[in-house]
């Protein structure tokens, strides 16, 4: 059973970043931290820490409960962290999201659409969002 495990390599293991070197990246630059300090990716985290990460303009917050130095599949990862981000910082991520769908579709031979039917494209997009 492990006691102590490199920081970067938990998070990698975890599925918190895709890969180690985005994580030891993001160690280096200040994006990881522990109590508002800082960390190197060379940091040997135990149980019971809780790591303030950034990723991708997102401030999310995680408790390890468990140590690993493997990665594992994302079912096995999930219990080995808690979630600890505030509901704001997530609906943030929903927020941003909304919006970013697939690209409107016409039937097949029905062309571009007229410039009445553009107005109420518009219309209809701007009711909604």
């Amino acid at each position: 059973m492990l006691k102590k495990v490199r920081v970067d390599k938990w998070l990698w293991s975890v599925r918190i970043f895709k890969s180690r070197t985005l994580a030891s990246d993001s160690c280096r630059s200040g994006k990881v931290k522990i109590d508002g300090n800082s960390i190197k990716p060379s940091y040997m985290v135990q149980r019971g820490e809780t790591l303030q990460v950034r990723k991708n303009g997102f401030d999310m917050v995680y408790k390890v409960v468990d140590l690993l130095d493997k990665r594992v599949s994302a079912t096995l990862a999930e219990p080995c962290y808690e979630n600890l981000t505030p509901k704001e910082e997530l609906e943030k991520y929903s927020d941003w999201f909304v919006g970013k769908r697939g690209v409107e579709s016409r039937e097949k031979g029905e062309g571009r659409p007229t410039k009445k039917e553009r107005r109420e494209i518009d219309k209809f997009k701007d009711d909604r969002f």
